[in-house]
């Protein structure tokens, strides 16, 4: 059996980060990784999340399993976090995952198993592991145009375009904010089109969002999940805490289904139960825990929701300054985008061969598509970073 084994094509992402971690070099840098990183380059532990873990310890007093969807109390401050009151909890369905790939491949298997002949509709970029998981699984799908490489905008009349060919019954996966990997969002006017796009075709949104709080703030960046939502029938929902909380390696997500028919929660609620049960039976717990007792609690509440704002405007702060000393170095604002980009990444234009001189010559590591991590960055890096963009010739 083994001898018919293939070898798998390597991560790109995992393979950078043994070949930044192989470089001799003092000053390198990593923008690759799609980790938060501090200006002294490490992923601290949030001061919410050990406050939340020392009381855990004290308190819990088994580690028998959950039940096979996960902790309610947790599909309850999760859907108020994400949706608010858009929607009424007797319209949602919810299963606990590891982690937000976990929600998405719970979802296409729920999609696969629905209706083997449905499409995915993603963005073009997206994600890698939204067309990796989506090819493993037979599942058909195609691209809808998303990213100007050369604005560094949304293509938004060339996404309604693409989608207006989608048949009745097809699925469009969304990033509910802070696009991966271009950082560009739609607007809410733009939600509100695209909605009646979808209500039109009869087309099921599909919304990733694994950085809510990390663009405009937590009530902003869900906005226009909230606005799909409250405006059509059927929406399916896969997030992530691991950024928001910090909480990368306790692999902590959810999965939502949203039907306005009040009727559908308990046959969904009996789906995503039996989705988990044929995978990994009982989701992980801790990672899960420790998120319902920061969103429980209003001192530790407080104190999460005060360091995720300081992590937003730190990113916002690291795409101004990089935009305006660009600017200066070349004389034009041609890389004014990255300081509208909102999230962890932009993809700054650059070719595959410009990304490989800035990792050669300049110890500068980012996706061959030249996505970077913004939040990696600080003023050094900054500088050195112009000066690789200029001298590349980006």
């Amino acid at each position: 059996m083994f001898e018919k084994l293939f070898s798998a094509p390597d991560d790109k992402i995992i393979k950078l980060m043994h070949t930044f971690s192989a470089d001799p070099r003092a000053d390198k840098i990593d923008l690759g990784v799609g980790v938060y990183k501090n200006k002294n380059g490490s992923t601290p532990i949030m001061h919410s999340v050990k406050k939340a873990e020392n009381l855990l310890w004290e308190e819990q007093s088994t580690k028998s399993y959950v039940g096979l969807a996960g902790d309610f109390e947790f599909h309850d401050v999760m859907r108020d976090l994400i949706l608010k009151n858009c929607v009424g909890e007797d319209c949602v369905a919810a299963a606990a995952t590891p982690g937000g790939t976990g929600a998405i491949r719970q979802a296409l298997e729920l999609i696969k198993n629905t209706d083997p002949s449905t499409t995915v509709w993603i963005s073009s970029p997206t994600w890698p592991n939204h067309p990796s998981i989506i090819g493993y699984l037979g599942i058909k799908q195609k691209e809808y145009r998303y990213f100007d490489y050369k604005t560094g905008c949304v293509e938004f009349e060339n996404m309604l375009e693409d989608l207006s060919s989608a048949k009745r019954g097809d699925v469009v996966l969304l990033h509910g904010c802070c696009h991966n990997p271009t950082g560009a969002n739609l607007k809410l006017d733009q939600w509100a089109r695209l909605t009646e796009i979808l209500l039109d075709g009869g087309l099921i949104p599909f919304i990733d969002i694994a950085y809510q709080g990390f663009g405009d703030g937590l009530d902003e960046d869900a906005a226009g999940v909230r606005y799909l939502v409250m405006n059509i029938p059927e929406v399916i929902i896969a997030s992530s805490c691991s950024k928001n909380f910090g909480i990368y390696r306790e692999r902590t997500g959810i999965l939502m289904l949203v039907s306005h028919n009040k009727g559908d929660k308990i046959k969904n609620q009996k789906m995503l139960t039996y989705l988990n049960r044929q995978n990994y039976s009982f989701p992980p717990d801790h990672g899960a825990r420790l998120v319902t007792m920061i969103l429980k609690d209003p001192e530790l509440r407080t104190s999460w929701e005060v360091e995720l704002k300081s992590i937003q405007v730190g990113m916002l702060q690291n795409r101004e300054s990089l935009a305006l000393e660009l600017c200066k170095q070349i004389g034009s604002d041609r890389f004014g985008f990255l300081a509208e980009h909102r999230g962890m990444f932009s993809l700054l234009g650059a070719t595959e061969m410009q990304v490989d001189e800035m990792r050669n010559k300049y110890g500068i590591y980012m996706v061959s598509d030249s996505r970077m991590n913004i939040a990696a960055l600080n003023l050094k890096a900054i500088h050195k970073l112009t000066e690789a963009i200029i001298a590349v010739k980006v």
